[in-house]
């Protein structure tokens, strides 16, 4: 067995750094036809062969190519997954690099288009461009280095290409189903220097019971007819509407405050009065941030809830806007539900509504997409939502859960990982934890590493998605030495 220092030695005849810039270009045009593949989950597109959709199959093809042509064993799972592997075809030890092909969808207001990559500035603007196809190519020319440069591991290394990880991971569920995982392996889809742990993940639907009685509109003669805010359970929404009947003398008024209202809370509005049907629709702009982090966020539907807490509307409207504003506004560390808590390993508990419906003869309810400490547990605090939200009569569907991950600190990987980053960056390599969920938390110990520099912008989810051309190519550099290193690692 090749021990540390004998490592270290075949490590040191390689100008790493060198390496990896002689195929800077080579890098950059793979991972720009990656990034023109618009690879959201679509429905309307699902199939055989491309359960996600057909331009997440196309995506899963393009990397898979790729692979071939450089030499790997590659395998398709279905199209819900697919894999690169390095290495003898006899060992059946390997470390696992867990990677993410699909993307959340652009939504409006972008420089450029984004699906057609753009560099400015040093920067690599595109959806997906850190999160997580600039990652995943860096981690393909990495593998790829090890091969070009015919460098032999105790391990082979397994480069796995995930579908559905902006989901439900059903991806990795049916990798489980056909394959082994390792014990241990990284996923390049969080920040670095090293996320050792993770929170766990509460995402559920919230429903109103709708009233028995006759719907009367307000004191003021006010109707909610629809409510809407955000599409998507992790992200902080951007915009919302709400469209409200009444007499013009009332709607008047009533647009007037809500102007005066978001002036003075410094937020983009609009409100536009329809006197042919004696209603106006209001239009509230926030700003969007990702899930794990809703106070980076302006939260567009609580923002209109808050308001719309001051008007009288029909029964069934007033509690759905009194529940929204009691519980949520102003509160992503759940205090007000009584289901705030916090652990010394990953921080407090934290609360995202991003989706909010209230139809006048239809649905009205509201997503959480919550992310919990690793020594809390989901049945505390689902009790305590539920026990909150039944004052308003509201009641929880089924939840999807997804359970908090932790690797100790002095684990050999996670030592080596450090070693490595600290030599590459002279950083000091810093244990983190995350709100996030990775795909490292499919693996009993797996770590997310990178891509996100100290320091740097994080745009993850959101318009003008950017990552640094250098950054990419240093994190190329890191991604092959961890995997050259964790691969001839003592089981």
């Amino acid at each position: 067995m090749q021990d540390e220092q004998s490592l270290d030695s075949a490590a040191n005849t390689i100008d790493w750094r060198v390496e990896v810039e002689h195929r800077r270009n080579d890098l950059l045009e793979d991972l720009k036809g990656l990034l023109r593949i618009p690879s959201v989950k679509d429905e309307q597109t699902m199939g055989q062969g491309h359960p996600m959709g057909r331009e997440i199959g196309r995506a899963l093809n393009y990397m898979l190519e790729l692979s071939q042509q450089a030499g790997f064993r590659t395998k398709n799972l279905d199209g819900y997954v697919g894999y690169a592997e390095f290495g003898d075809a006899r060992n059946e030890r390997h470390i696992a690099v867990l990677c993410h092909l699909d993307v959340v969808p652009a939504g409006e207001g972008w420089t450029s288009p984004p699906f057609e990559p753009t560099i400015r500035e040093g920067k690599l603007f595109a959806r997906g461009a850190i999160d997580d196809k600039g990652p995943t190519m860096a981690s393909f020319y990495a593998l790829r280095l090890l091969q070009e440069l015919n460098l032999q591991t105790k391990s082979n290394i397994r480069l796995i290409f995930g579908t559905d990880e902006e989901n439900t991971h059903l991806c990795m569920e049916h990798y489980k189903k056909l394959e082994k995982l390792p014990a241990i392996g990284f996923a390049p889809d969080a920040e670095f220097p090293i996320v050792h742990a993770e929170k766990g993940q509460i995402n559920t639907k919230i429903v109103m019971k709708p009233s028995e009685e006759r719907e009367t509109a307000g004191d003021e003669g006010f109707s909610l007819l629809t409510f809407h805010a955000g599409g998507i359970a992790n992200m902080v929404p951007d915009t919302a509407q709400a469209v409200i009947r009444g007499e013009q003398q009332a709607l008047s008024s009533l647009a007037e405050a809500f102007q005066s209202f978001f002036a003075s809370r410094k937020r983009a509005c609009h409100a536009n009065i329809d006197t042919a049907v004696s209603q106006v629709t209001l239009t509230v702009n926030g700003v969007s941030a990702h899930g794990m982090e809703p106070e980076k966020g302006v939260n567009a539907g609580l923002e209109l809830i808050h308001f719309l807490r001051g008007a009288s509307f029909q029964s069934d409207a007033d509690r759905y806007v009194a529940c929204l504003d009691t519980y949520l506004f102003e509160d992503c560390l759940g205090q007000r539900l009584g289901a705030a808590y916090e652990d010394d390993i990953s921080g407090p508990l934290t609360i995202n509504s991003g989706i909010m419906q209230f139809e006048v003869d239809g649905e009205a309810f509201f997503h959480i997409n919550l992310r919990f400490p690793v020594t809390d547990h989901e049945d505390r605090i689902l009790a305590k939502i539920a026990e909150a939200t039944a004052n308003y009569g509201f009641a929880i569907e089924p939840p999807n859960i997804k359970k908090p991950h932790h690797v100790d600190r002095n684990h050999p990987m996670i030592h080596r990982m450090q070693r490595i980053y600290a030599e590459e960056t002279q950083l000091e390599p810093a244990l983190l934890t995350t709100g996030g969920g990775t795909y490292a938390a499919h693996i009993p110990s797996g770590v997310a590493f990178g891509p996100l520099f100290p320091g740097q912008e994080s745009t993850a989810h959101q318009r003008d998605e950017y990552m640094v051309v250098d950054d990419i190519l240093t994190a190329t550099v890191i991604y092959a030495r961890a995997m050259y290193e964790l691969a001839n690692l003592e089981e």
